[in-house]
């Protein structure tokens, strides 16, 4: 892992500050999350270049060679912009996966193109039930002998499928799991869009029938490989969530101070004053537990389980809880369309059931603490 300072960490977020300010505003989202893609192709190479995209890409292999610490903070920013952009299906969890399954000739085919952006990778891993478990993988691998597979069954929720260029698909092979790569293109190979209540991130279920696939070298069991990728996705989704959640209290309480009824300010009103400083409370909490789990991690700390868990539940919480009072504080503007109280509403109940559950990581974090 490289050596990066508290001042080069607060470079690069500062330099992706004024990125996404200028091509992430409230009219790009609106624009690009209607487009087929789902993302800025021009936006997308202007982050491979500032290294974001790469971000925890090894340096050997072209990225940056960053850890959780940095790719929580990076995600802070593109959650408040509701930046829309594959980066947590091809930067975060494909890239952590291959790496994780750290096969050196897989390594060096993939994560190349990965870390500039050239290719865009996602992971197909639960099925319809979306449960994220080693118990919810029902694609299914078959020997056809040289070296080649063939994938049965469907993988659901699989983030920015309709735009990747390199599928990995966790399958079960008799009483293991392995990971295979398949090329969207491959026949037997299906990808349907599924609808989303958050437009600006994209999801999609895919079947497989007979689809030929390569199977992916590993030198360790594929499940923890999987769960060290999952892990760096919830550290990723979790500052998504902490960042988005800060915003949207920043406008409320801008709106706010602006709004007038009845002759006064709204923000004079002691009742919008007691919910500001619950959402204050709810947004800096988020914040912490997200930052705790990126930091606990990067040290191999033997709490970093649990240190992700209660980040995974509380930062989807706080982010579901802050965007719905904002809505309420804002009165009947923010439940219009033309209002971006919403969008930030829609990712937050979208994220809470990304990855898991809150009740799933609570049960989690219960046993990460031995109880």
């Amino acid at each position: 892992m490289a050596a990066i300072t508290a001042e080069d960490r607060v470079a690069l977020t500062d330099s992706l500050h004024r990125l996404l300010s200028d091509k992430s505003s409230e009219a790009d989202v609106r624009r690009t999350m209607e487009t087929s893609s789902g993302y800025d192709p021009e936006l997308w190479r202007q982050l491979a270049e500032m290294g974001v995209v790469g971000l925890i890409v090894e340096e050997a292999y072209g990225g940056v060679g960053a850890g959780p610490v940095e790719l929580e903070r990076v995600m802070e920013e593109t959650g408040a912009s509701l930046l829309c952009a594959p980066l947590l299906s091809s930067g975060v969890l494909a890239a952590g996966l291959l790496q994780a399954l750290d096969d050196e000739a897989t390594k060096t085919r993939l994560l190349p193109a990965i870390a500039d952006g050239s290719r865009i990778a996602t992971v197909a891993l639960t099925d319809v039930k979306g449960g994220w478990t080693a118990a919810d993988v029902t694609v299914t691998a078959e020997a056809r002998g040289n070296d080649a597979w063939a994938l049965s069954g469907v993988a659901s929720f699989v983030t920015d499928g309709q735009s990747a260029d390199v599928v990995l698909v966790v399958a079960r092979l008799l009483d293991e799991l392995a990971v295979f790569e398949v090329e969207p293109g491959a026949s037997g190979l299906a990808i349907k869009a599924l609808p989303t209540f958050d437009r600006t991130r994209r999801l999609a279920e895919i079947s497989f029938d007979a689809a030929a696939a390569r199977r992916l070298a590993t030198t360790g069991p594929v499940w923890t490989a999987v769960e060290a990728a999952l892990d760096l996705a919830r550290i990723a989704l979790a500052g998504d969530e902490a960042g988005g959640a800060k915003r949207a209290l920043e406008m409320t309480v801008d709106y706010a101070k602006t709004r007038a009824q009845f002759g006064r300010l709204i923000g004079s009103f002691q009742a919008i004053k007691h919910m500001a400083a619950d959402l204050l409370l709810e947004s800096e909490s988020a914040i912490s537990a997200a930052r705790n789990a990126a930091t606990r991690l990067a040290d191999g700390a033997p709490d970093a389980g649990a240190a992700i868990a209660l980040a995974s539940f509380a930062c989807a919480d706080a982010y579901s809880a802050v965007t719905a009072t904002a809505i309420q504080m804002h009165g009947g503007i923010a439940f219009t369309w033309a209002h971006p109280a919403h969008l930030y509403l829609r990712r937050a109940r979208a994220d809470a059931q990304l990855f898991g559950g809150s009740a799933q990581y609570r049960e989690r974090y219960l046993k990460e603490l031995g109880a």
